[in-house]
């Protein structure tokens, strides 16, 4: 079985798909305790390193360096300050890169980073990779394309080293209106559970930013983009629509119930199937969404690494 290396890894959702691809996850990383609590609770038998990638002065040997490097200096609902230092920390992969010189890397990022304001920072991080000495393709693949319940663009940056004289291919999409098999639907993933899970969804008020668009989708669709902040969570089906009234103001349309999705249910959304939930944090529903909206789709990520070409002899 190849053996592989994680770089900020959060809850194991890139290296659940690695997994499932094949490979064998040697060590992962993050500095956030509560991700390596329920990353450990579902994939155990992988060697965690808590703390901040910088201090990590040494990587095992693998043929496969993954990564997903936080994003919130490109994300729509982040900062979005291309000066921050959390937006150059492709460079402590980098290290890790020219340390391990894998026959292979996968980097997953948020769809923002090809804004004209970013954009120097992404070619910043091709040239570094090319400069280590791969073969670097990137693009921007839709989760819901492969099987994921939601609607979720993400970034995929893959490096083959220059030695092995292959090109990547990214995978085809499988699901939607021109493939075997439809988008996956939030029927399909969470129509089952409770629909209403106490203690289990963030139960406060809708404030003016969150009805300023429509964050309701029905249950025959897939879902709106999974988030990390509770606030800005995707509305359950079982919610009453919501009715446009003016440009940035949204009303449910009767004064039904209404609730965001579960931690749970964003996990199902996500791709993850039954995570398993420790109760090892502070304030841990609100932690709960943060480890599940900043991970990456397992399937997402197992389609990219499947697409590898058979190099691991």
């Amino acid at each position: 079985m190849p053996k592989a290396v994680s770089l900020f890894s959060g809850c194991g959702g890139s290296d659940a798909g690695v997994i499932a691809a094949g490979f064998d996850v040697v060590m992962a990383n993050d500095k956030l305790p509560y991700a390596r609590d329920v990353y450990l609770a579902n994939l155990p038998a992988t060697d965690y390193v808590l703390g901040d990638i910088s201090k990590v002065k040494e990587f095992p040997n693998s043929e496969l360096l993954v990564g997903c490097y936080p994003c919130q200096g490109f994300s729509q609902g982040g900062v979005r300050d291309p000066s921050r230092r959390i937006n150059t920390l492709y460079l402590e992969f980098a290290r890790a890169l020219h340390t391990i010189r894998p026959k292979a890397f996968i980097v997953e990022n948020v769809s923002g980073m090809v804004r004209k304001n970013f954009k120097h920072l992404l070619e910043d991080q091709l040239k570094v990779f090319t400069e280590a000495g791969y073969r670097v393709k990137a693009e921007v693949l839709n989760a819901a394309n492969y099987g994921v319940a939601q609607e979720r663009r993400r970034i995929f940056i893959v490096g083959l080293r220059n030695d092995l004289g292959l090109e990547y291919k990214f995978p085809l999409p499988t699901h939607g209106p021109d493939q075997m098999q439809p988008h996956a639907s939030l029927r399909e993933v969470i129509g089952e559970l409770p629909e209403w899970p106490e203690g289990e969804f963030y139960d406060l008020d809708f404030h003016w930013y969150y009805l300023s668009r429509d964050r309701r989708r029905g249950w025959d669709q897939t879902s709106k983009t999974i988030v990390a902040n509770p606030r800005h969570m995707p509305l359950h089906p079982a919610s009453p629509p919501l009715n446009k009234i003016e440009h940035n103001v949204w009303q449910f349309a009767h004064e039904g119930r209404a609730r965001r999705f579960s931690y749970r249910e964003a996990a199902r959304i996500q791709g993850f199937g039954n995570l398993q939930f420790p109760d090892t944090a502070p304030g841990s529903l609100n932690m709960r969404y943060t480890v599940v909206g900043n991970a990456v789709p397992p399937p997402l990520f197992e389609a990219v690494a499947r697409a590898l070409p058979a190099i691991w002899d």
